[in-house]
């Protein structure tokens, strides 16, 4: 059987931090917007969790932040860098009106984003798994086509179809958006949550082919990673982790001992970074299905709630202010890309492991240099008019 759903003028397909998000400020101005996801509120994925100073920036002009705060998540106002024989702690200084860091569980920051969405007027719909797109005789996007957790095929026409599913967006695919750029690198990551281990915030641990961290995040549990090349990693799980951990500078791993360790770990086996053309005729990508780059940088949430917003700015001037659509996405990718490619490059190199101890500390601020110009912009971006009250 085959249902056809009411028209909108915006379907986002993928319900997860950057799809999300941008319905939310899709809805709040009015647009009539459909957000699906092919899996069940509410679940975990993978995650660094970490948002910087640009993701919480975000979330505070949105007027999310303290849900977020409100779910227990702590406040990190210190970030530690270890390298070689070196120490560097940082004190979190306030920076247009960021006063504190936060590394929010996926399985409270997402549904916090869908709420916020469907609040705001959003129709969301889980369970639906996208087939493919509907196009007109142009070749323009002008709707998707998915199947229920029932059989029944589904068909949505819209004005222009977002793209928000991911690093195997079928988005991406159905539209054949190209790579415009691709990375080097290939590192693994292997992650769990200990409970009670001793940490007073962020900690990145970089050695070659041995970096390691801690993130503190909800029900007073911390995420601990060790980052390697692939062969080192394996198939991931304590063994690798704890070797690598026990390779970084400091005592990470007599903590390690005295915390209540994981029921089990995830891991990630890799993949290049890349950045692909994030526009078309009715078509748009955000998020990771747009662009993608290694985690050890743990930028990736705050790219998404980055884009989501100027994507959304791009799409309201093209509906509601009648701007040419050409215009209006070519300019939301220039900035995505102009916002990305030095984050990229050298996320890039990090993540290839062939740096030594003498070049980690340039790369690392290359990379804080970048998130610096970052936070200037979104910091400069002129208010939007819906978002000056939240939803009850």
């Amino acid at each position: 059987m085959s249902r056809i759903e009411p028209s909108y003028e915006v379907v986002v397909v993928g319900a997860r931090a950057a799809g999300a998000a941008t319905a939310y400020l899709l809805a709040r101005h009015g647009l009539r917007v459909l957000l699906v996801d092919r899996g069940r509120y509410g679940t975990d994925t993978l995650s660094t969790h970490a948002l910087m100073r640009g993701g919480v920036l975000q979330l505070t002009r949105w007027g999310l932040l303290d849900e977020i705060i409100a779910a227990g998540t702590p406040a990190v106002r210190r970030t530690t860098f270890r390298y070689a024989d070196d120490l560097v702690p940082i004190t979190l200084k306030e920076s247009h009106g960021v006063e504190a860091l936060y590394a929010p569980r996926r399985t409270i920051l997402d549904p916090i984003l869908v709420d916020a969405a469907a609040a705001a007027g959003a129709d969301v719909r889980f369970g639906i798994a996208l087939t493919g797109v509907a196009r007109d005789r142009h070749g323009t996007v002008t709707g998707i086509t998915g199947r229920a957790r029932d059989g029944e095929t589904v068909r949505v026409a819209a004005r222009i179809v977002v793209g928000a599913d991911g690093i195997r967006s079928t988005v991406a695919e159905a539209v054949d958006a190209p790579y415009e750029r691709v990375g080097r690198s290939v590192a693994a990551v292997t992650y769990g949550y200990w409970t009670g281990l001793e940490t007073d915030g962020y900690e990145w641990n970089f050695r070659p082919d041995a970096a390691s961290g801690v993130v503190p995040t909800n029900a007073g549990q911390a995420c601990v990673f060790a980052s390697a090349s692939p062969r080192r990693i394996g198939r991931g799980g304590l063994g690798p982790l704890t070797r690598i951990v026990a390779e970084t500078p400091g005592d990470l791993t007599t903590r390690l001992a005295a915390a209540g360790p994981p029921a089990a770990l995830r891991t990630f086996t890799g993949r290049p970074g890349y950045m692909r053309r994030a526009w078309g005729n009715g078509w748009a990508l955000v998020g990771d299905a747009g662009y993608y780059k290694d985690p050890l940088g743990a930028h990736g949430l705050t790219d998404a709630l980055r884009d989501a917003e100027l994507l959304a700015r791009g799409i309201v001037a093209v509906l509601r202010d009648g701007a040419g659509e050409r215009d209006a996405l070519s300019g939301y990718q220039a900035i995505r890309d102009a916002l990305s490619t030095a984050l990229f490059d050298v996320t890039d190199v990090i993540a290839g492991h062939r740096w030594t101890d003498a070049e980690i500390p340039g790369l690392l601020l290359q990379l804080n240099t970048s998130m610096a110009d970052e936070l200037e912009t979104l910091a400069a971006l002129p208010p939007l008019p819906a978002l000056l009250h939240v939803p009850c």
